[in-house]
């Protein structure tokens, strides 16, 4: 599945694509090029990996069709080589463990390396299908009609998750 730069959601459906996601170097590599495209030695230092190995999960993101070339521009004699999300967000309809999973460790990575405060909250409600509906519905659009701020300004990460306990 192709996608054009810049596309707004793309949606995660092969097994290739989940197998991508199952990873949270991959997870976080997707974190780090969601606000620009990055090379590789960049991306290294950002999330405190070598190379050989954010260049192997950008190439099995590429390979995944998550990834895709940005680009080069030559440097001291050499070139450099940019990567960038091939789409601004990631619709997964059919969530995975192990996508899951590495997602979730990602964020505890990121978590473990923020230079600030954070909220951590879990809860959970008792609510009707009705309750939980408008609830789910509240938090989206907080999440979508949240107004980023210009460039220059530090990055957020944002995870919201509502789902009903199995056996509830």
């Amino acid at each position: 599945m192709s996608q054009q730069p810049g596309e707004e959601i793309q949606r995660i459906s092969t097994s290739l694509q989940h197998t991508a996601l199952a990873h949270p170097m991959r997870q976080r590599l997707l974190f780090a090029l969601s606000a620009r495209p990055s090379t590789i030695s960049r991306l290294a230092a950002q999330l405190g990996a070598n190379k050989g190995s954010v260049s192997h999960h950008l190439g099995v993101l590429c390979g995944a069709g998550l990834v895709q070339d940005a680009g080069t521009r030559r440097v001291r004699g050499g070139t450099e080589k940019y990567y960038r999300r091939t789409a601004e967000r990631l619709l997964v309809a059919e969530p995975q463990a192990e996508g899951t999973a590495a997602l979730l460790g990602a964020i505890a990575q990121e978590l473990e390396r923020s230079p600030a405060d954070h909220l951590l909250s879990v809860r959970h409600i008792r609510l009707s299908p009705a309750k939980a509906a408008r609830l789910a519905e509240a938090l989206a659009a907080l999440v979508d009609e949240t107004e980023e701020d210009p460039e220059g300004e530090p990055v957020h990460g944002l995870l919201v998750t509502l789902y009903q306990q199995a056996g509830a």
